[in-house]
């Protein structure tokens, strides 16, 4: 009986939703995100609800904030929840969110990146549905993905709709690389047993957390996708025709974000990741960093679909984006990734490559605790004396397990 009562709400979400009628994509030559779906198509079911966002810059139709677009469509939004960055995106990474006012529309702001993490009783009494709309960048120790499973556990708890407005997920619906989560490292950077790369939009992420019991849940919440159109599993960020808005301050581009999840393991040591320069996740390093130019050329050798480059640089602190960074106002040596070929690229592949040869030419090299967490497990301290390009993740299970709650072929 308890088999039933989880799975069977999941199974029908999933019917409901291959029966909607979608419009062709094909005719305007990209992806139709959830948000413009929503508006297409269902903004009638929103009538007589209160409505609480939880949204960032990324949830837009073109250049005009979801907010903004809802209400001049009547929708009775009441709430509106931050999560990291904020609202508005203007808090940089780590940056505690406050409550506060929304100073365009006078509504309440909610943080979800403070001391409250999910949403409470009181956040939620003028809210019946809640809808939820955030560009992903389709790795495990990116924190919107924690926030959307404290939401459902919240919508569990005070009988909360939740709707997932889904957007693509940038490195594709194929890719899933890296170490799956053990429970000891569970955090706020990962909360479910899933690999680095994960392969799933922030919809189909939903479906895994409730139908897997990630979280706590005292009853099944009522949980809806609005679909995208015309997103494909094989497409890359650049095969979706849709403009890049960067879903975090040091994420400015795609190429940023395709780097992000094997680079961001440089968060876990004292070298720099290269916040507080122009291209982070992409220029890497260190005052003390120092290589020959055949060295370089061997960790060139190992790579493909990208070009590294000896590199100079001083980070500097940006108000919004980089706070005190690691080694603010230093001259750093190091290196800068241009990534040619998206298809041949491994970027969890390529970010511990890097990292293992910074490691080895940084004389002061130091990592800690955090790079547990990022990992999800102890054995990335093997590239200290291994060459991480002969390692083999074991993500075959996870893939077994995720093929029930896809949305997409």
């Amino acid at each position: 009986m308890k088999f039933f009562l989880y799975v069977l709400p999941v199974i029908i979400l999933y019917i409901t939703l291959s029966d909607c009628e979608p419009r062709n994509s094909k005719d305007i030559n990209r992806v139709l995100t959830g948000a413009e779906i929503l508006i297409d198509s269902h903004l009638v079911e929103l009538e007589g609800y209160r409505v609480g966002l939880v949204m960032n810059p990324t949830a837009r139709i073109g250049e005009t904030h979801m907010l903004d677009t809802l209400i001049a469509s009547g929708v009775n939004i009441t709430a509106l929840f931050a999560p990291e960055h904020g609202f508005r995106g203007d808090a940089g990474a780590g940056e505690l969110i406050e409550d506060g006012v929304d100073q365009d529309t006078g509504l309440p702001v909610y943080s979800l990146y403070g001391e409250t993490r999910k949403p409470t009783g009181d956040m939620l009494e003028s809210v019946d549905l809640l809808l939820f709309d955030m560009q992903d960048v389709g790795t495990r120790f990116y924190t919107y993905n924690a926030t959307l499973g404290l939401i459902l556990e919240a919508a569990s708890e005070f009988e909360t709709k939740v709707w997932v407005l889904d957007r693509p997920n940038p490195l594709g619906g194929e890719y899933v690389s890296g170490w799956v989560l053990k429970p000891e490292f569970t955090s706020f950077v990962g909360m479910y047993p899933i690999p680095v790369a994960h392969g799933l939009t922030l919809g189909e992420l939903g479906l895994m957390i409730i139908g897997e019991r990630w979280v706590e849940l005292e009853s099944v919440p009522e949980y809806r996708v609005i679909r995208m159109e015309g997103w494909e599993r094989r497409m890359l960020w650049p095969d979706t025709g849709l403009p890049w808005f960067p879903p975090s301050p040091n994420l400015p581009t795609f190429e940023h974000a395709y780097a992000y999840p094997g680079t961001c393991f440089i968060e876990g040591t004292n070298l720099s990741e290269g916040r507080g320069t122009k291209d982070p996740f992409l220029i890497l390093g260190a005052p003390d960093t120092e290589f020959n130019q055949s060295s370089l050329d061997q960790l060139q050798s190992e790579l493909s679909g990208v070009i590294v480059e000896k590199k100079v640089f001083t980070p500097e602190s940006i108000p919004g984006k980089a706070l005190n960074p690691k080694h603010e106002g230093e001259i750093c040596n190091g290196i800068r990734l241009r990534i040619t070929d998206y298809h041949q690229a491994d970027p969890v592949k390529t970010g511990l490559q890097v990292m293992a040869f910074l490691l080895k030419h940084t004389p002061g090299a130091e990592t800690n605790d955090f790079l547990y967490h990022l990992a999800g497990t102890r054995e990335i301290e093997r590239i200290k004396e291994e060459n991480p390009s002969d390692w083999q993740f074991e993500t075959a299970q996870f893939e077994e397990l995720r093929g029930q709650y896809l949305l997409y072929e």
